[in-house]
């Protein structure tokens, strides 16, 4: 199939180790972030305790393992890795975790949406709101989001389900919260623009089929967000994905806050580092090296021991991490 040519050009995310441990340092130093943090642990801790009381090759490059990051971070817990050359040798055949996906994310989205004042929406299926996960009503806007695992969830014809539900609900939605303006977020919970199968900006692409020209407000020619109207009301749409999500959700600091109670909740620090570990991974190496970090780096929050696990999840929301 060609290339729709109002899709976007998907731009190279970047995430740089010095940003990182910036955010970090602004966390660690205040005392509600901290405070949120040791929260999400705590609730991460039980949930995953629970999950798992539960349940039932070669060389090749970092972006070829689509595991979700969460996945990981669950079994590391289980495990009681301490490095992740460790965890290394179970994600190589990825079939161990599949099974985990979709879980998982639902796990993380009821822990982490009541911590940002957003409503967990549980719906039944083909009712009027079940395509919402997410609910928080701000002033006279009301924001909405259905949250998907990672960024390739999407086929053909559930892009179409979504926006039919979009535009077919909006009003109803409108005007059980008394509002004229809906605010409404498709999410990935992990992933950047150029690792998504696109199926996504299709949501966008099918409202403006289904309202018509006369209807749109804004475009999404050449940008992941388009906005309409119905009746009296406005409804903007957003595709966010990964750090954009999270940004949405809980703001500037959300994503780091997130990743540092993943890392408390599931990975035990050590004193003694790893030496000279070569990584089937063949730019593992290089994503997890500390190398740039001076040796009198410190927070409370996390061990230098456990940064390399903050760069290897932080990997998973990016294209490139950089120095």
């Amino acid at each position: 199939m060609a290339r729709n040519r109002d899709l976007p050009q998907a731009k190279n995310k970047v995430l740089s180790k010095k940003d990182l441990l910036a955010q970090l340092i602004a966390v660690d130093r205040n005392e509600d972030t901290r405070t949120k943090i040791l929260k999400l642990e705590n609730d991460f801790r039980d949930r995953i305790a629970t999950h798992f009381a539960g349940l039932p090759i070669g060389s090749v490059r970092f972006s070829k393992i689509n595991t979700s990051p969460f996945v990981l971070m669950f079994y590391c817990k289980q495990k009681g890795y301490h490095y992740v050359s460790q965890i290394e040798q179970d994600i190589l055949p990825a079939k161990l975790f599949s099974s985990m996906e979709t879980s998982a994310g639902r796990m993380v989205q009821q822990v982490v949406l009541p911590a940002y004042g957003w409503e967990n929406v549980e719906s039944p299926m083909h009712s009027f709101e079940s395509v919402i996960d997410a609910r928080r009503l701000e002033g006279g806007t009301l924001r909405l989001a259905t949250l998907k695992s990672g960024p390739r969830c999407l086929n053909d014809a559930m892009s179409k389900d979504i926006a039919e539900d979009i535009v077919g609900h909006s009003e109803q939605w409108a005007k059980g919260a008394e509002v004229d303006h809906i605010d409404f977020t498709y999410g990935v919970l992990y992933g950047t623009e150029r690792q998504s199968n696109k199926k996504d900006w299709h949501i966008l692409r099918n409202i403006v089929e289904i309202v018509g020209s006369k209807f749109v407000v804004e475009h999404p020619r050449n940008q992941w967000k388009c906005s309409f109207r119905v009746r009296n009301i406005r409804v903007d749409v957003s595709i966010r994905l990964g750090t954009q999500l999270w940004s949405c959700l809980g703001g500037d600091y959300a994503f780091i806050e997130v990743l540092t109670a993943l890392l408390r909740a599931c990975v035990t620090p050590v004193s003694v580092a790893q030496r000279d570990y070569h990584y089937a991974i063949s730019d593992l190496g290089q994503i997890l090296s500390l190398s740039s970090i001076p040796h009198d780096f410190n927070v409370s929050l996390i061990q230098r021991s456990q940064i390399e696990w903050l760069f290897f999840l932080a990997r998973h929301f990016c294209d490139t991490i950089s120095e």
